[in-house]
Formats: structure tokens, sequence, C-alpha cells
């Protein structure tokens, strides 16, 4: 008698660990997922606004005499040719007040490279010794000239500057490529 009384709860045991088991499974690849999601969620989460950027692998920049980009967040998609022309629709001298894009590699310290790029008038304001910093940049830009380029990027945020002496302290942005 006490055999068939310890049977139901011996059953009862094996079914609440093998209940367990697979729950624990489960709960692994939810979370699996949701580190997934959260990985991939993480570059718009931390640039505020972007979300309301239209994700587009075109993009036309303006810069003017004002020291602005028309522009401070792009939005395209990862592992795709992006086609970018920036357009200088200022009038001052390109002496004076040349532009061009630079889209830096992310984590770059932008005022060491601003004050290597203040230095490389020789080279339109782009560092030789920091080309390992560069994606892809502009020549520089006069009065109503314009320059297109085509760069990929990997899923990740990029700083982008206008490298003339001076500008890159207002004159920046960032490139979200999810």
């Amino acid at each position: 008698m006490k055999k068939l009384f310890v049977i139901p709860f011996l059953a009862l045991g094996l079914t609440f660990v093998a209940c367990n088991n697979s729950s624990t499974s489960n709960n692994t690849d939810s979370q699996a997922t949701t580190e997934e999601t959260t990985e991939e969620a993480t570059a718009t989460e931390t640039v505020p606004g972007i979300e309301n950027v239209t994700l587009s692998n075109t993009w036309t920049v303006e810069g003017n005499d004002q020291m602005k980009f028309n522009t401070d967040l792009i939005r395209v998609k990862a592992g795709e040719p992006v086609e970018l022309t920036l357009k200088n629709v200022g009038e001052m001298p390109k002496e004076s007040m040349g532009h061009n894009f630079v889209v830096l590699q992310p984590n770059v310290d932008l005022p060491t490279f601003g004050g290597e790029a203040a230095a490389a008038a020789d080279n339109e304001y782009i560092p030789k010794s920091s080309l390992s910093s560069v994606v892809a940049h502009t020549k520089l830009l006069g009065p109503g000239e314009e320059d297109k380029i085509t760069f990929t990027l990997e899923k990740g945020v990029y700083p982008f500057i206008c490298s003339f002496p001076g500008h890159y302290g207002v004159m920046q942005g960032k490139i979200v490529a999810e």
C-alpha cells in the first residue's frame, strides 16, 4: 500500500522536473532572441531622433556660409552602397569657407582629428596621418560646387564632419547604419 501511495508523488515530481527543464530551454531561446533584437536596436536607441529620419542610401547634404550642414542625422541600410552628394550652397570663397564631408570610423576622437586636419591644407584638410580613421570623403568645395561619393558601412554609428579649419566643431553629425 505504501508503494502505491509513493508512485503518484514520484510521477508528479518527474513531471515537474521535466516541465521545468522545458521552461528553461524556452527561456534561453527567448533570451537569445531578446539579445539579438536589443543589439540591432542599440544603434537606433543611442542616437536620439534617429527614428524620425528616413532610411535611405541616397543622400544630398548642403553646407552653407553659416558653417552648417542641412542635416545632422543620416540613416542608411548597412552593407549596401551609400551615395552621398555634398553641395556647397554658400557664396563665400573656397579659401575662407570651403566645405567637405568626411565620414569617420566610430569612436574617432574629433578634436584630435580636427587638429590634424587643420594642418593638412596641402591635402584639402584630410590628414594623411589619419587616413585609417577616414571611411570616405568628398573633395573640398567652393561656392556652387558639388561632389558625390559612394561608400558602404557596416552596422554602427559613424560621425561625419567638415574638416576645414574650425568647422568640425559645428559642422558635424552622425550616420546610423542599421
